[in-house]
């Protein structure tokens, strides 16, 4: 679900979250648009039989959408027609449409609407084979890949657009900034189960180790390349902040002695007699940034 890169905008990121939505639901007819301080613009449609729905604009707490919007919370509706529960301010567009059946989902980021997705069903076609809950999981997939861009660009605009190439200009302060960053989207980047997801965020962290301009000098002092665990690899990035064990198991929810394990075996891979040592080494192979 929402497979767009981490670059892309808020609506190209929503149109694949419409394309998800319209696959997984079985709605005949949907619709989204992003949303701000009042309202919902619609600006994608798909499946419509009519121009109804264009230019469609739903405020806060009017029709069925504004409730869901200031709600926080997906609503619906089997007959919209007849609903007694919402205001009926845009029947020209839904009923325009034929309508009968509606769906509305808002995408929330930390407790802000930044979207609505919608599902239709006409008068007279089925709903049998609708589902609403795959709609609830495109939404919710979506808020949190916002969130990470959010934070993503965020963490970055303190030392800068993310390059491939190293930053010579870089002082202690942003150094120090990326490394916080890196260890903050690993984190982030554990609890993301969307394989998909998971791949792209790995790439930007390569990307963010790269940031650094410290090149891999220490290749010279192995017989073979040092092949750290993804796991490993989270630990040294906390332990690089200066975070203790108990410290570092609370951030990546795992036990004290489960960071103890990884730590000393990162430290066997990378013949380092301490945790310091090993996020030296670490740096200087270009593993951490």
């Amino acid at each position: 679900m929402v497979t767009q890169p981490l670059g892309a905008s808020e609506a190209e990121l929503l149109a694949g979250a419409l394309r998800d939505f319209a696959q997984h639901t079985n709605f005949p007819v949907v619709f989204a648009g992003l949303a701000d301080e009042s309202g919902v613009r619609v600006s994608l449609v798909r499946g419509n039989r009519t121009r109804s729905l264009e230019g469609l604009i739903v405020r806060r707490d009017r029709g069925l959408g504004g409730r869901a919007l200031s709600e926080l919370r997906p609503r619906m509706t089997s007959d919209y027609g007849s609903s007694r529960h919402i205001t009926h301010d845009y029947d020209g567009h839904i009923l325009g449409e034929g309508i009968s059946a509606l769906l509305a989902v808002p995408v929330v980021v930390d407790g802000t609407a930044r979207g609505m997705l919608y599902g239709g069903s006409w008068a007279d076609a089925s709903v049998g084979d609708v589902s609403a809950a795959p709609g609830f999981r495109v939404a919710e997939a979506l808020g949190a890949e916002l969130r990470i861009r959010d934070e993503v660009e965020r963490r970055v605009s303190a030392f800068g657009r993310i390059a491939p190439a190293p930053s010579p200009a870089m002082d202690a302060a942003q150094r120090e900034e990326l490394r916080a960053s890196y260890a903050e989207l690993r984190s982030i980047s554990a609890s993301v189960t969307d394989p998909a997801l998971r791949a792209r965020l790995a790439t930007l962290e390569r990307r963010l180790a790269g940031l650094s301009g410290e090149t891999a000098q220490a290749a010279a002092e192995f017989d073979a390349p040092v092949t750290l665990s993804p796991r490993e690899i989270d630990v040294l990035a906390c332990a690089a902040l200066g975070s203790t064990n108990s410290e570092i198991a609370a951030t990546l929810a795992l036990k004290e002695t489960t960071i103890k394990s990884y730590l000393q075996s990162a430290m066997g891979k990378l013949e380092a007699s301490t945790r310091h040592a090993a996020v030296a080494k670490a740096r200087r192979l270009g593993i951490l940034p």
